[in-house]
């Protein structure tokens, strides 16, 4: 979810669901190490529980990135071995990492021993290109088993690295969940979630029913985050209730005056809320005003209570 799930969006999927877990995009560690972007690992201590997810191959560099990530304060440091993009393979790592799970293992414990209190967890797929995910991925867990991971979430798909996009990647290969399920079943040791085509609160409970420890849903979540997020407490986690989405977006007004305050623009917030009433009477009014008034240069928080007003007049239109 690189360029996705920023402080801004983490921030406000926390206002939704206190339980479920928040993951940053990912960050490579050379841009930590060697760019100084530190402000990459900035968060609001609201957003906790959130793990910062790494990118890299070089043990020393994810060692360093790790002990900045754990001083900033985040308790689990997840380093991808699943992304498939241009970007990542160009920098031999993501999903190419797949084919070394010694290199993978050399990573994660020069990890473990840099980030102190905080655990090292690893996403990855069932395999890449023409490798054969029933031999490959049990070899790939029992290795980063053997260098101290304890938990793993599984993209169900393989990869291709030549020939598709990243879209294409998360889209064309067939998935693969009995074989996930089969790895729970082997490793029953590991803490496993699966990821990958997961749309619906009804397919997590199916996964956790059958015994899979944890449930992975990325871009159903960002774009419809009041069916996912908003109810996931109650109905995964045995809460009480679920979000107000109205009540969520007033309560990012006091964010988005703090944000802009300090410099910052309105659209880098707001772009993250426009699938907040996904599917409801008035969504397309919302998703509409709050992108073209927020690119505005006299943009302000106001802009949400406007959005909120004309939602509330489409809903209200459609009752009657």
């Amino acid at each position: 979810m690189m360029d996705w799930t920023d402080r801004h969006c983490r921030y406000f999927h926390r206002l939704l669901s206190k339980d479920t877990l928040l993951y940053s995009e990912m960050v490579t560690a050379p841009a930590l190490v060697h760019g100084g972007a530190l402000h990459l690992l900035r968060f609001e201590p609201a957003e906790q529980p959130v793990a910062l997810q790494l990118g890299g191959s070089v043990p020393s560099e994810l060692a360093e990135a790790s002990r900045l990530g754990a001083a900033q304060g985040y308790g689990e440091i997840n380093l991808n071995v699943g992304c498939p993009s241009d970007r990542v393979q160009s920098g031999a790592f993501g999903a190419v990492l797949m084919k070394d799970p010694l290199l993978v293992a050399e990573c994660v414990s020069a990890m473990a021993d840099a980030a102190g209190e905080a655990e090292i967890t690893v996403k990855c797929r069932i395999g890449v290109d023409d490798q054969v995910p029933a031999e490959v991925l049990p070899t790939f867990l029992e290795t980063i088993r053997a260098a101290g991971i304890r938990r793993v979430t599984i993209h169900a798909r393989m990869a291709w690295l030549k020939g598709l996009s990243p879209k294409e990647n998360r889209e064309v290969p067939p998935l693969n969940y009995p074989l996930v399920l089969e790895m729970k079943r082997a490793f029953p040791d590991l803490h496993i979630s699966v990821n990958g085509g997961i749309t619906t609160l009804n397919q997590a409970e199916a996964f956790l029913a059958d015994g899979l420890d944890g449930v992975m849903i990325g871009r159903s979540a960002y774009h419809a985050p009041a069916d996912i997020l908003a109810q996931a407490d109650a109905r995964i986690f045995g809460g009480q209730g679920h979000a107000d989405p109205v009540a969520v977006a007033r309560a990012m007004i006091p964010y988005v005056e703090r944000h802009v305050a300090e410099g910052g623009r309105v659209h880098s917030v707001t772009r993250h809320m426009l699938g907040l009433f996904a599917g409801r009477p008035g969504a397309r009014a919302w998703r509409r005003h709050l992108s073209e008034a927020s690119s505005r240069p006299e943009a302000d928080a106001r802009i949400i209570l406007d959005a909120l007003e004309m939602l509330h007049d489409v809903s209200s239109a459609a009752a009657e």
